[in-house]
């Protein structure tokens, strides 16, 4: 069994993000603060993603290895900004949720049997899908360890969002019940999955810098809302020809027979139109068959599914959830965090990878 393999390291696309949260002159002065947190969460998960055993700790700072945006660390540092700043505690939240992020990135890629992530190679593609899973299992138990330093609420936050990531994918795996709208179910899979974990990264913001506690309502909607809206854009991303941007192939999720807001809506145009009844039927026949000739006609019918108008009623869907997720931020005090959280809104739906 390989343990020698490496990923590439440094905090890749995070300069993109970091351009458009602080672009205008009143968030500007914002930028060396999350700047200085940034690096002292990352300096903080280095140490506290080391294990023992020598498989564990290579395969546990795989995935951390490869880079990633840090986009829940970052909102946690930029809430807390509404209080006394960044506070041990505030970094400490952070790290606990970006190693709880990384735990999940490893159980998604075995249920969905996705071949790449950040740009390397899965875990499960390289160690096997039991051991990418008990990574997956060490590293929510070393972010638990890391929130009981934080005490009883931030243990409850934890054991919250936990649920509420289990449920997500507990519910994408059996599918919506026979009277139950699908795309109604998918918005709530995509809330507990994703909006969840970003709702607590910038709730803990509010609550270990010591903000104001009528703050922490608004980051709880705001999370969930731009957490639908994330993924709705990566739906439209997981279509998109341009897989060395995303760092994952092109129609991950369709050749894994994962439902995304594209296929549900063109099955729901099926039913009317012939021309979608047969572009849905090519997709499920190519997912299912590994022969050098499906796989090629099922690179041309994801192309035609990005071209689709299926595909823009997604995105205008993702803005519509970025809207409200920037209206919950009303009780918000005017300035800089606002409207660099409202930015971050916007970059989350054109946002290319």
């Amino acid at each position: 069994m390989n343990t020698s393999v490496s990923a590439p390291a440094g905090i890749k696309g995070q300069l993109s993000l970091r351009q458009r949260l602080f672009a205008s002159p009143e968030t500007k002065h914002l930028a060396d603060t999350i700047d200085a947190g940034v690096a002292t969460i990352e300096e903080g998960l280095s140490q506290e993603l080391h294990f023992a055993d020598a498989l564990a700790d290579v395969s546990a700072r795989y995935l951390f290895g490869a880079g990633g945006k840090r986009v829940r660390p970052m909102l946690t540092l930029l809430t807390a900004q509404l209080g006394e700043g960044t506070t041990p505690k505030v970094i400490t939240a952070a790290q606990a949720l970006e190693i709880t992020h990384l735990a999940s990135l490893y159980h998604d890629d075995v249920m969905d049997e996705a071949p790449l992530r950040r740009g390397v190679p899965s875990t499960h593609e390289v160690w096997g899908n039991s051991v990418a899973i008990l990574t997956g299992d060490l590293l929510f138990s070393r972010a638990s360890t890391l929130m009981t330093r934080l005490g009883e609420r931030a243990m409850q936050l934890q054991s919250e969002t936990f649920e509420r990531l289990c449920l997500g994918q507990l519910h994408e795996t059996v599918g919506p019940r026979p009277d139950e709208d699908p795309v109604a179910h998918y918005i709530q899979v995509l809330a507990d999955k994703t909006g969840s974990l970003i709702s607590t990264a910038a709730r803990c913001g509010i609550i270990y810098s010591g903000a104001p506690e009528e703050y922490e309502q608004p980051m709880v909607e705001f999370g969930d809302k731009i957490g639908v809206a994330f993924q709705l854009a990566d739906d439209v991303l997981d279509l998109s020809p341009e897989s060395t941007a995303t760092g994952k192939q092109a129609g991950t999720d369709l050749r894994a027979g994962v439902p995304t807001l594209p296929t549900l809506l063109l099955e729901q145009q099926a039913a009317s139109d012939p021309a979608a009844a047969a572009l849905l039927a090519r997709i499920r026949d190519d997912a299912g068959d590994d022969s050098p000739e499906a796989d090629a006609d099922l690179q041309l019918a994801i192309a035609e599914l990005y071209a689709h108008p299926v595909t823009q009623a997604t995105r205008q869907e993702a803005r519509r959830w970025a809207s409200e997720a920037v209206a919950a931020l009303a009780p918000l005090p005017a300035g800089a965090v606002k409207q660099a959280l409202s930015a971050f809104a916007e970059h989350v739906v054109s946002r290319t990878a």
